[in-house]
């Protein structure tokens, strides 16, 4: 899953697309190209400390670029990566073919009736409070048990709205420490107990760069390493910055393990 940022502000400012149409189609292309399944559309940067913007800025943002990504790539399944069930819906009605959701519906009480209105996949992401706040809300007693605790109750209320495509994330830098980052990978087998497909998003993220003293602009090889380790443990989909490295892992994994 390539990650197309159409904010001005995300964490990685290699990853921030202007919002005009050729920009927009040769990123889009670069990725497909070097073989990317997904394309996953912000218009809302939820880096920790974010600014809040409103809805119609998001959806001004987001839904022009669905529009001519799916006129130009018409195969590619573009994914729509936002909490607010009206940008959903916008953009699912421009093209877009699955709803990522940080917030698992906890941020738009809409949200999940307007996915089971609209019958589309489903990323249901773990995380407390919101981008604002989310840094001040890492105080877990058992973080693995209360996280999957949180996801049975989840899928629960997703079944029985009827949403049946579903895929699972468990949110890697939302609310969580560094060190309760890496225990979540460490233990990542455990959420296929909930038997969903798993997304990891370990991109470039501060638990790489933190670790290893460096920047975003240098934590390709790290997250190159922790996508390797996360297929190891269950990871159906990598979403990521960096197309063409996360498909050669891909490659490398399956050849290790047909």
């Amino acid at each position: 899953m390539g990650i197309l940022n159409l904010t001005p502000d995300s964490f990685f400012s290699g990853s921030r697309i202007d919002k005009n149409r050729e920009a927009i189609l040769s990123k889009a292309g670069e990725m497909i190209r070097e073989g990317a399944a997904f394309l996953d559309l912000g218009g809302y940067s939820t880096r920790p400390g974010a600014v809040d913007i409103s809805i119609q800025e998001e959806i001004d943002r987001v839904v022009p670029a669905v529009e001519v990504i799916r006129k130009e790539f018409p195969d590619i399944l573009l994914s729509i990566d936002t909490f607010r069930s009206k940008v959903a819906q916008e953009a699912v009605f421009a093209g877009a073919d699955i709803v990522n959701d940080i917030s698992a519906g906890n941020l738009d009480e809409a949200m999940l009736p307007m996915i089971a209105s609209l019958g589309v996949p489903y990323i249901a992401m773990h995380m407390r409070g919101n981008p604002q706040n989310m840094l001040s809300q890492s105080n877990y007693s058992d973080i693995l048990r209360e996280i999957l605790h949180y996801f049975a109750e989840k899928v629960d209320l997703i079944r029985k709205l009827g949403i049946k495509d579903v895929i699972i994330d468990p949110g890697f830098g939302f609310a969580k420490t560094i060190e309760q980052n890496f225990y979540l990978l460490k233990n990542l087998k455990s959420f296929e107990t909930l038997g969903f497909p798993l997304l990891v998003g370990v991109s470039r993220k501060s638990m790489i760069y933190k670790t290893l003293q460096i920047d975003t602009t240098n934590a390709l090889n790290g997250t190159t390493a922790l996508n390797m380790f996360a297929l190891l443990q269950g990871a159906n989909i990598l979403r990521v910055h960096d197309v063409k490295e996360a498909k050669e892992t891909v490659k490398l994994f399956e050849q290790l393990y047909p």
